[in-house]
């Protein structure tokens, strides 16, 4: 670097990197003082390195877009191991609610700072996120320099009053949001899932969400139970009932998706939603089915790529996500050939930059600098017969070395400023939470 450490993590200068493997070559990319690239190729370094303000020597490193990670509970790492190994309903019931009541703004913040913490490691720039107290959940994306997409988790259980506190949570987080003016955290409407929220409070999250033009995060067709729940109330099935609520549009998010039959998938794809797979949730939850990637994939729907909570993935790894995507999907549907490895990175790159709005997800002129540089000299990239396998059966995060997020260095050569307060007070804040609750 041409300048001291401590200054890279600041923001807004004009970067260089050199001597990357990209796509199978090596080039150099030039990145603006807004963060957009401005150049690739081989040897621009000497066109280019006059105007930089810092240079960062990839050689031995391989880049790859920014991952994306399109649905989590970030804060939820507050819960990492506090319940494992349980039935579905039972950890939900005797666990996790239990505990969630007892949640605090601090709780939020904190465990959001130590989510966006192991993403940044991980190789992960943005991501979708459904929680609660989340003005505390963006406060800390923006102390952080990550993307995210953020809603209010809303429930109302049938309930007209409660019904009117989630409308009137969803439009404060949006206000608070906006207020930030910081364009790389942008608000959504959350419905939880067509089970814990009424007709009547989807069709209000739909007017709304396209009155302000943001997106909508829900859950959808994650159990067999759901589904059956759903005919029985109503008589229809889940997609159905969003559909018939207004709520399928390509402004969409729809997470897990595992129990979608062969006429759902073609109907998303016509309304241009886009599906969230969450393979180690589903997998360690036990929901008895792989979502039907084929259909989506052949129905046209853009299909992306997300942990869940750290309460049931246990991590916030995509990298570990792509592998087990590709091998669910060729162990469920017994087809050895599905999900190969390119699109599984797909999914975890540009897939979900485009279904968030964070831009292509691609290293190409013009798009915002989402970089990750992996180390190449890393074990799992060693012998390097084919990059994308290698990224997608063979390495975790920890192969990410340096990670660039509009242009701003949030990690440089595995060192994020402030990660051992995050760790620290995470850790406190966890411990107390658990106190509070017992």
């Amino acid at each position: 670097m041409n300048q001291e450490t401590s200054d890279i993590f600041e923001g807004g200068a004009s970067l260089l990197v050199v001597g990357a493997l990209l796509d199978g070559r090596i080039a150099d990319i030039s990145i603006d003082e807004e963060g957009t690239i401005r150049a690739i190729g081989e040897d621009i370094w000497k066109e280019c390195r006059g105007e930089a303000e810092f240079i960062i020597d990839a050689s031995g490193r391989v880049a790859i877009p920014g991952l994306v990670n399109t649905h989590t509970h970030a804060a939820m790492t507050l819960l990492r191991g506090y319940a494992d190994d349980m039935h579905l309903q039972e950890w939900l019931a005797d666990m996790i609610w239990p505990l969630e009541a007892h949640l605090t703004a601090e709780d939020v913040y904190w465990g959001t700072k130590l989510a966006c913490l192991e993403m940044i490691r991980t190789g992960t720039i943005g991501f979708n996120d459904m929680y609660f107290f989340m003005e505390e959940a963006a406060r800390a994306v923006d102390e952080t320099g990550m993307k995210a997409q953020l809603c209010y988790g809303f429930i109302d259980l049938g309930d007209a009053d409660k019904r009117e506190a989630e409308i009137q949570a969803t439009e404060k987080l949006v206000r608070a949001i906006r207020a930030l003016d910081n364009p790389r955290i942008v608000p959504a409407v959350g419905p939880h899932a067509p089970y814990t929220v009424s007709v009547e409070g989807l069709e209000w999250c739909a007017s709304y969400a396209d009155a302000e033009d943001i997106g909508i995060h829900v859950h959808l067709a994650e159990t067999e139970k759901e589904v059956r729940d759903c005919v029985e109330l109503t008589g229809m099935r889940p997609v159905a009932l969003l559909d018939w609520c207004n709520c399928l549009s390509s402004r969409t998010l729809a997470a897990h998706g595992c129990w979608l039959d062969e006429q759902e998938c073609t109907l998303l794809g016509e309304r241009g939603v886009s599906v969230s797979h969450n393979p180690a949730s589903n997998m360690k939850l036990a929901v008895n089915r792989a979502m039907p990637y084929h259909w989506l994939h052949r129905a046209g729907v853009r299909v992306t790529l997300g942990t869940d909570g750290c309460a049931s993935n246990n991590n916030l790894d995509l990298f570990e996500e792509m592998k087990f995507a590709a091998l669910l999907q060729k162990f469920f549907w017994n087809s050895d050939t599905l999900l190969p490895a390119g699109e599984a990175l797909a999914m975890a790159t540009s897939a979900g930059a485009q279904a968030l709005g964070f831009g292509p997800g691609r290293i190409e002129q013009g798009a915002p600098a989402d970089i990750v540089l992996l180390d190449r000299r890393s074990l799992c990239m060693t012998p390097l017969h084919n990059v994308t396998s290698n990224i997608v059966y063979a390495c975790s995060g920890h192969a990410a070395d340096t990670v660039l997020c509009d242009g701003r260095i949030l990690m440089f050569e595995k060192t994020i400023p402030g990660e051992e307060e995050i760790r620290e007070k995470a850790e406190e804040q966890a411990e107390d939470l658990v106190r509070r609750s017992q």
